[in-house]
């Protein structure tokens, strides 16, 4: 990363700025901006998240919004209500209270002297979901959005739910927000600091047990989601993210769906700015933001229109690691989104066979019951490449799983989009899962995930609307898998495997369940590209830089941990994840910060009712004399019929515990 310290312009910061709101509520904002913009009023760029501008998004906000400031444009960093030094509670994501101060925060911004009237929207996560649900509310101030890892469908396509079946970083965002909202405002800023944050200790609420109240698709999940209603979007729109991250398939919904000009660009990153990414190769993303932000605020013609619509990183095969620094691949691209060029090829599958495509298949019965310990490879369904979280070697999780194998290739086969394994099945329980992987056998025999789907059964004609499966009764199923762009070597073999548990990735059904695979009617359908010429023309992307972060200092050094065990005296298997991020100094406003998590998945002896999801966060915050200390504690079970969760939330100023409250909840399992 290459730090920028001199700028076309000279920049002027704002550090604590209050927006007030129409009903008396006042939003904390950070700003950066041209030194002269208020002879010289400039375009606004605006992001908009629940992290606290003042301590803990403090160096990223710097490296970003004081590069866009130092090239023209002012950099507007607002916390959402309940957070930061922000007033009021945050009492879920995305209410619509949220979507409204951000429409009157794009006012008030527009009003001010320094800025023209022409404001963006950026964001990774929270701020990208935001700006397109703000996006489709159409406020006329708001002329552009980069959306970065975030989804246009909040049920079928978030950290909640997947096909139906509920991901584990359900659990772990949960807590990671439950552990967040106890962050108190900085005394340096908030007089009223104390009353604030027991206020928000008081309200904000165990949202683990809103979202498990949702298990199906319904008002709940389609507010915020733009695909109800494409149409809604009048502003162009680019949609960034990475093959590591969870939200890749919202790229190219969005491309398919959205009638604006629209960009997006899929790099082999984490949840992570692509100028940050990891894995890499990271690029100059803050030079592409410029691009866009030139077009659409600046009006500048920039060229960035004339350009392939979709722009991806086409990986190439790589030995399983749950951790790369750098992925194999090369920049290809497509003109416009769905391609014509890219046409499915459909392979048969046949009894531990991957056919080539044209085979004739004859029917046979095929069966399986996973056990529960198929998923402890899998990483997690959402990576951030702050620890080893993507998937290793996958041989010992197809033990478990029905297996089946290509050929070696007789040449090259490259992908774009999303695989789909269609499969004629029956299953001797009433509620089922099935998860299905695609993977690159190579010659040495190491197993490599290439990407994967899950599938609630019960879902097979609507998510809103599910219903049991008929034991025995045979069912034509599709599952589509995530999108990707991967390239198979020559002799390498194609692998599908599919088992009836995915843990501690997702939530097992509720009871061991028995699948059977008809052959004949069953396939792998993939998303073949052929080779694109002008892919070697492709612009450079050039290297990344931003401007200098925020200084720091270490206190205590971070630890990571991810340890897989399984105690044979008790049959007892355990994934446990640490990352304790250490102490640091932020020496500009002279602040301590301390954050640890440590995660949990467990069973005992393949059973169903002894999984156990574990979440135990600490964070603290200190200055001088002033200390406080908050730790959040979840614990989740299951039985057959319901979820079980009992959490612990505590807060201490200096020594003494200021604050306690516990939860126990059981929730109805609704055919999850």
């Amino acid at each position: 990363m290459k730090t920028i310290t001199s700028f076309p312009h000279e920049v002027r910061e704002l550090e604590h700025v209050l927006i007030e709101m129409p009903d008396g509520c006042r939003l904390a904002a950070r700003i950066w901006m041209p030194a002269d913009a208020e002879q010289r009023p400039v375009p606004a760029i605006l992001e908009y998240l629940p992290y606290r501008k003042r301590d803990l998004t403090a160096e990223r906000d710097e490296m970003n919004h004081r590069y866009f400031a130092g090239h023209g444009y002012a950099g507007v960093r607002v916390d959402l209500r309940g957070s930061g030094e922000s007033d009021g509670i945050l009492r879920d994501e995305y209410l619509p209270v949220e979507l409204e101060d951000g429409v009157n925060v794009l006012q008030w911004i527009a009003s001010q002297p320094w800025c023209n009237g022409n404001i963006g929207m950026i964001g990774i996560s929270w701020g990208g979901f935001n700006g397109l649900q703000i996006a489709a509310l159409q406020p006329p101030e708001l002329k552009a959005v980069i959306t970065i890892c975030s989804t246009d469908d909040r049920y079928s396509d978030d950290v909640h739910y997947m096909g139906g079946c509920l991901l584990l970083d359900n659990l772990s965002w949960a807590s990671t927000m439950f552990s967040q909202n106890t962050c108190p405002p900085d005394p340096a800023l908030v007089p009223d600091w104390r009353d604030q944050w027991l206020e928000r200790l008081d309200q904000s609420g165990l949202w683990l047990e809103t979202w498990l109240h949702h298990p199906h698709r319904g008002d709940y999940w389609k507010h915020g989601s733009i695909c109800e209603d494409y149409s809604q979007v009048k502003c162009p729109v680019m949609a960034v993210s990475g093959w590591a991250d969870g939200y890749s398939n919202a790229v190219f919904r969005m491309l398919s769906n959205l009638d604006v000009p629209r960009k997006g660009l899929i790099g082999p990153w984490s949840h992570k700015y692509p100028h940050l990414g990891i894995p890499g190769p990271a690029i100059d993303f803050l030079g592409e933001c410029l691009r866009w932000w030139n077009q659409w605020l600046g009006g500048r013609d920039t060229g960035v229109m004339d350009e392939p619509m979709l722009r991806v990183w086409m990986q190439d095969s790589a030995p399983p690691q749950p951790y790369y620094h750098h992925r194999p691949g090369r920049w290809v691209a497509e003109d416009r989104w769905p391609s014509p060029r890219i046409h499915y090829e459909h392979y048969p599958l046949d009894a531990g066979i991957v056919a080539d495509p044209g085979t004739a298949v004859a029917p046979k019965e095929l069966s399986i019951r996973s056990p529960l310990n198929v998923g402890q490879f899998g990483g997690k369904w959402c990576s951030y490449a702050d620890i080893p979280d993507l998937p290793h070697d996958q041989r010992s999780e197809d033990g478990g799983s029905l297996v089946f194998q290509s050929a070696p290739l007789d040449e090259d086969l490259e992908i774009l989009g999303a695989p789909v394994v269609e499969l004629d099945l029956a299953s001797d329980e009433p509620v089922a899962m099935v998860a299905v992987r695609l993977s690159d056998l190579a010659p040495d025999d190491e197993v490599t995930r290439v990407t994967y789907g899950l599938l609630n059964l019960t879902h097979l004609d609507s998510d809103e609307h599910p219903a049991p499966l008929e034991p025995g009764k045979r069912y034509r199923v599709r599952v589509w898998l995530n999108d990707i762009a991967q390239r198979f070597p020559k002799g390498h073999r194609l692998r599908v495997s599919l088992s009836t548990s995915y843990w501690p990735l997702a939530w097992p059904s509720p009871n061991p369940t028995r699948l059977s695979v008809f052959t004949g009617a069953s396939s792998l359908q993939l998303p073949v590209r052929p080779p694109r010429d002008a892919d070697t023309a492709l612009r450079d992307l050039g290297a990344p830089e931003a401007a200098a972060p925020s200084p720091r200092s270490l206190l205590q050094p971070p630890r990571q941990e991810w340890l897989i065990t399984h105690d044979l005296a008790r049959d007892r298997s355990e994934l446990k994840v640490v990352f304790d991020e250490g102490t640091y100094h932020l020496h500009d406003i002279g602040l301590d910060v301390h954050t640890k998590v440590e995660e949990r998945y467990s069973y005992r002896d393949d059973t169903y009712d002894s999984l156990r999801g574990e979440t135990h966060w600490e964070r603290s915050f200190s200055r001088g004399s002033w200390r406080v200390h908050t730790i959040a504690h979840t614990v989740m079970t299951s039985d057959a019929t319901h979820f079980i969760v009992r959490a612990d939330l505590d807060a201490y100023e200096g020594d003494a515990r200021i604050f306690t409250r516990s939860w126990d909840r059981r929730i109805p399992r609704d055919l999850v």
